[in-house]
């Protein structure tokens, strides 16, 4: 089992001194580092700890000049050491330090009092409870203090043991969750290529694992943790991963990521923990993970804001980050990701009624809330906004607010009823139409809704399921009933049709009704004259010529070939060669 565990101070007391005794590594990767005695990269090292466990240290740099370095090793790890040098106590950097954990929200840690063999009588003591009144006033809340010097080795097993409380107090990481491995380093190794290093923070990955970076797919083909090979590594954990890919432009602040189950956003709704959001700058940077994006602020409730990012990041709701003002040298807000997924504001009004309905979300992530919020959404976006599925989809993959759903069902009926009272004679509401009415996004949305309505070619009806004749029409048609009950396969010609004044849309109305039978070619008999024709034509005995079925319908071949068409689709005739054809079982 492995920790990983950042450290935090002042420049200059003795983070990676401490760092070095309890670990025996040097985690001061540069000559330059080691020359000047000041860390300016990223250090790792690690030590066993007596219970047997792994820890990994992200030895993170004082200077205030090198905050965003110190932040994008702070932001993945889940647990801080803390450290004060007994001779010097708190100082500014030590401040701001713990300003970022705080709007970090970071909640582990525990208080490293260095160098106590330089300080004087009660020096350690008077920095210890300083500090511990700082970090008590933040989110570590109360940690526990040790006192040591890295130089003299004494107080070294009494943190050592800290270390181990700390680590098991630790919550259990998630190491079937999707991978997002926050990028802390890039390199090249002679003969393998690129590697990329962070620390794994939720997931497992896998040797031959095919991850996503900056839209582009990659495979891992080696994997190191603490310069081990591995198969395999789960969180939390330091990761070295060697990478197969087109990864030319991969650096700092970049991720690799779980295919297909991530979103980047480049707009989100905020909540802040700091500065009120109209006392904010408008331009500041947001660090999430290893990254460091500018951001424009647009405040919307007295603790809310929208941030449209300059480069998009992989977020989730429930997501915590920070904005600073590098200018200033300051954090003014940690802030907690409410919505990766914001409605642009389109309307007088909008950010404010934004602003009421973020009153009320709490940053946890939160299944059947955002689907009351969005009403219709995609499970695959659901999930990739880190928020629990609530529910089964109700078509496709879309998943629905139950409330919201009820209500389309009702309008699509209302809907219907409106188109058929509208289009007497068409009563059928198509299901694009429908689509369009209830505005939404994808067909099948509709044919869901209108389960339990009789369908039929694409058409949706409701009360109404045939077409209502105008009284013309019905006494045209009538005419042409007449005609078929005296003759029945002596169907009207175009010339009578027209006489009566029928159009092919009144025709095709009639047949909807249920009044006629269209059987092609602008051919119309009875209803139910198709199956009659049938019977008749198996009374030949065997199979027939289109000739004698005509002779024995008393018809025309006008009226005979696509009425044997008809038949054929039908399936009551079947054809046996190129002239003759027979009736099958179906008939009657």
């Amino acid at each position: 089992m492995m920790h990983v565990v950042a450290t935090a101070g002042h420049v200059d007391h003795g983070k990676s001194t401490l760092v070095r005794a309890l670990t025996g590594m040097e985690p001061d990767r540069l000559e330059e580092e080691r020359r000047r005695g000041l860390t300016i990269e990223l250090g790792f090292a690690w030590t066993t700890l007596p219970g047997g466990g792994r820890l990994a240290f992200v030895d993170v740099p004082g200077h205030e000049r090198l905050v965003t370095t110190m932040l994008a090793g702070v932001g993945p790890a889940p647990a801080v050491m803390f450290v004060v040098a007994a001779d010097q106590g708190w100082q500014r950097q030590s401040e701001e330090h713990l300003a970022v954990l705080d709007a970090l929200g970071v909640r582990h840690g525990l208080l490293a009092v260095t160098r106590r063999d330089l300080a004087g009588p009660g020096a350690a003591e008077r920095a210890r409870d300083e500090a511990l009144a700082h970090l008590a006033a933040t989110s570590l809340g109360e940690v526990e203090p040790v006192l040591v010097s890295g130089a003299t080795g004494e107080g070294l097993d009494e943190l050592r043991a800290a270390l181990e409380r700390l680590t098991a107090s630790l919550p259990a990481p998630d190491r079937g969750a999707d991978v997002r491995l926050w990028i802390d380093r890039v390199f090249t190794v002679r003969g393998r290529g690129t590697v990329v290093t962070g620390t794994l923070g939720a997931g497992t990955v896998r040797v031959g694992d095919r991850l996503e970076i900056g839209g582009e797919l990659v495979r891992v083909r080696g994997l190191q943790s603490l310069k081990e090979d591995r198969d395999a590594v789960g969180a939390v954990a330091r990761v070295a991963v060697n990478l197969h890919g087109d990864v030319r432009r991969a650096g700092r602040g970049d991720a690799l990521l779980t295919p297909g189950r991530w979103l980047t956003a480049a707009v989100v709704d905020v909540r802040l923990r700091g500065d009120p959001a109209d006392g904010l700058p408008r331009e500041l940077t947001l660090h999430a993970g290893s990254a460091a994006v500018p951001v424009h602020v647009r405040p919307l409730g007295a603790d809310t804001a929208r941030l449209a990012l300059r480069r998009p990041l992989p977020l989730r709701v429930g997501d915590t980050a920070l904005l600073r003002d590098p200018g200033a040298h300051r954090v003014p807000a940690g802030v907690t990701v409410l919505d990766v997924r914001p409605e642009p504001f389109r309307r007088r009004g909008a950010a404010a009624a934004r602003a009421r309905e973020l009153d009320s979300i709490n940053g946890r992530p939160d299944g059947p809330g955002e689907l009351r919020r969005r009403g219709l959404i995609k499970r695959a976006e659901l999930v990739a906004m880190g928020v629990p599925v609530p529910s089964e989809p109700v078509a496709g993959d879309w998943l629905a607010d139950p409330g919201h759903w009820e209500d389309l069902r009702k309008r699509l009926i209302a809907a219907v009823e409106e188109h058929a009272a509208a289009h007497p004679a068409d009563p059928g509401l198509p299901a694009d139409a429908a689509r369009r009415a209830l505005g939404l996004p994808d067909r099948a949305l509709v044919e869901a809704l209108a389960e339990g309505l009789h369908r039929r070619d694409g058409r949706i009806y409701g009360r109404a399921t045939a077409p209502e004749l105008p009284p013309p029409v019905r006494a045209a048609v009538d005419a042409v009933r007449r005609d078929l009950a005296a003759a029945p396969f002596r169907a009207p010609d175009a010339g009578r049709l027209a006489e009566l004044g029928l159009t092919p849309k009144m025709l095709a109305a009639a047949a909807a009704a249920g009044a006629l039978l269209r059987v092609g070619g602008g051919i119309v008999l009875l209803p139910g004259d198709d199956a009659r024709a049938a019977a008749l034509l198996a009374g030949l005995g065997g199979p027939f010529t289109l000739s004698e079925a005509r002779r024995a319908l008393g018809t025309t071949r006008r009226v005979a070939v696509p009425l044997l068409e008809h038949l054929d689709a039908a399936g009551y005739t079947v054809r046996v060669d190129d002239l003759r054809r027979r009736c099958t079982e179906r008939t009657p």
